[in-house]
């Protein structure tokens, strides 16, 4: 376990996870953002990139865990990202539709933004959120981040604009 929040834990994921990671980036309603749901390759590349993240990084998106249940219910966690041509240390989530409107991700994610600033003495966190992708703004909002600008990902032929926004650590 590397966090915890009042409902959840988030963990490493590691391929055992790989049936509950596919019923959240194989669901077209909860990849929307992205404009595809992912193929199974998709999902084994995914899978790949956090446990490099894991042991480059010494972290990445984790899987989120029900306490009560120990079932996975999504992903959060903290990743670098490219962002108006600069590294940036972002916040992202993503949860099977059946848990949206729950609280999981505005927990999740103020765990990460605490674990930024706590233990990897980061300055600033950002999450990266698709303008169409309202309920993200929300739980970015309720985790203190204000947007901070604007830019367009190019991603599968479309570009998507994405509001940054960012909370800074309490001096």
């Amino acid at each position: 376990m590397v966090l915890q929040t009042q409902r959840t834990y988030l963990r490493e994921m590691d391929w055992g996870d790989l049936d509950a990671l596919k019923l959240i980036l194989q669901d077209p309603e909860v990849m929307y953002a992205y404009a595809h749901a992912f193929s199974q390759e998709e999902v084994a590349a995914w899978m790949d990139k956090q446990l490099s993240r894991y042991r480059e990084d010494g972290f990445g998106l984790w899987a989120m865990v029900l306490k009560e249940s120990g079932q996975m219910i999504g992903q959060c966690g903290l990743s670098w990202q490219e962002a108006a041509g600069r590294q940036v240390l972002e916040i992202g989530y993503l949860l099977q539709k059946a848990y949206w409107g729950h609280g999981y991700a505005t927990e999740g994610a103020r765990a990460c933004k605490a674990y930024a600033f706590e233990v990897l003495g980061a300055s600033q966190v950002y999450s990266i959120i698709r303008e169409n992708n309202l309920p993200s703004i929300r739980v970015a909002q309720r985790n203190g981040m204000t947007c901070r600008g604007r830019i367009v990902k190019h991603y599968y032929g479309i570009d998507m604009p994405h509001f940054l926004y960012c909370a800074t650590k309490p001096s």
